[in-house]
């Protein structure tokens, strides 16, 4: 009987870690760090021990986090999901494909996706147009709305901002399709090795520590800190840098927060690099406890950060496309809302798919109050 146990506990061990095996080469996990790739990670100044390392140290999870977080995802009664489909706003193929006017004009294409037409070049930060949020189709968090264009209707895209490699933010489906259409990728550190892996030309990726820049089409684009981490695999966990984005252009410039919790590393953004014209800054995903929101900013967090880079106009993102965190899923859009008039912050709230003209007027509607 005990031999048999034995054998059992072997067989089942073999077949565990098989499993983790092939998880681990699962393509859409991406690649892993190594070579000069990894002696560049090493010499950044905020990898320590094997992982990089936000500024402020993570609080530690308090006694029954992880089983109160548990207990949340089964029983918790938020209205996760929208209750009907959300309006959306359809774009032309055809209005795509004249060149970028000079100016300012973004698009929201859900979640934390956004089309941005800035000083006459194309980009795109954190595009995902797959159907989940997940390395398996079919398993994970699915779209609340479908993207408002086909990616194979995108014109073509100049430079690719990537804040960190989180299934939400980096998406391989999307990734390889703009690698083929020849576009330009600039990354945080060590999340190469996942665009390598999905046979992205290495002439088309460039990689950056915090502060780091790169002039694309006469824009200066400049990784800046976040407060946040990184995982894809199961033995990642911050292996690759995280960030948020500036980008500075001959007529305007714009922030991208990323994900992040709240934190100085936004003032120090607005001292070195503001004003910014436009702040696109997540307002959700945020989570009950303090290990949560250091990693995840809640609305009016958000709505101080933006004060904090001196941005002009806001657009809130990271909310209305995905269920991944414990809060109803139009609450962030309705406490950014309060806490940015609270501020008297020009906030804007466009419907997925609409233009927003930096310099224009926009009529901010709370369309999310007619999805019943």
């Amino acid at each position: 009987m005990i031999r048999g146990f034995i054998w059992a506990v072997v067989v089942l061990s073999f077949i565990a870690i098989g499993i983790a095996l092939f998880l681990e080469n699962w393509p859409p996990f991406g690649g892993t760090i190594s070579g000069e790739r990894l002696k560049r990670v090493q010499a950044s100044s905020h990898y320590h021990d094997g992982e990089f390392a936000n500024t402020l140290p993570h609080p530690p999870l308090e006694s029954g986090d992880v089983w109160g977080y548990l207990i949340e995802q089964l029983f918790g009664d938020q209205i996760r999901v929208p209750p009907s489909s959300i309006p959306i706003s359809a774009i032309p193929p055809a209005s795509m494909l004249a060149p970028p006017a000079p100016g300012l004009r973004t698009i929201w294409l859900g979640h934390s996706s956004v089309y941005i037409e800035l000083d006459g070049l194309r980009l795109l930060v954190d595009p995902v147009f797959s159907d989940y949020a997940s390395p398996f189709h079919g398993i994970g968090p699915k779209r609340f709305h479908p993207p408002p264009i086909a990616m194979t209707d995108l014109p073509k895209i100049d430079a690719v901002m990537v804040s960190h490699d989180h299934y939400d933010h980096l998406d391989m489906r999307t990734i390889q399709y703009l690698s083929s259409r020849g576009t330009h990728f600039v990354v945080p550190l060590g999340v190469g090795a996942h665009l390598d892996e999905w046979d992205v030309p290495k002439r088309q990726i460039t990689e950056l520590d915090w502060w780091g820049s790169a002039e694309i089409g006469g824009l200066t684009i400049i990784c800046t800190p976040a407060q946040h981490y990184s995982s894809r695999g199961i033995f990642d966990y911050k292996a690759t840098l995280w960030s948020s984005w500036s980008v500075i252009g001959p007529m305007h410039r714009i922030f991208y927060s990323g994900d992040s919790g709240f934190a100085d590393h936004f003032q120090q953004i607005g001292n070195r690099l503001g004003p910014f014209d436009l702040g696109i800054f997540k307002v959700g995903q945020y989570g009950p406890g303090a290990s949560w929101i250091y990693s995840h900013m809640n609305p009016e967090d958000a709505v101080k950060a933006h004060l904090a880079v001196q941005a002009d106009r806001m657009l809130p993102v990271s909310w209305g496309t995905f269920d991944i965190a414990f809060h109803d899923w139009d609450e962030p859009i309705r406490r950014a809302v309060k806490a940015a008039n609270a501020q008297n912050v020009d906030l804007v709230t466009p419907r997925v798919g609409e233009v927003v003209i930096v310099g224009e007027p926009l009529r901010s509607h709370s369309w999310w109050e007619e999805v019943r």
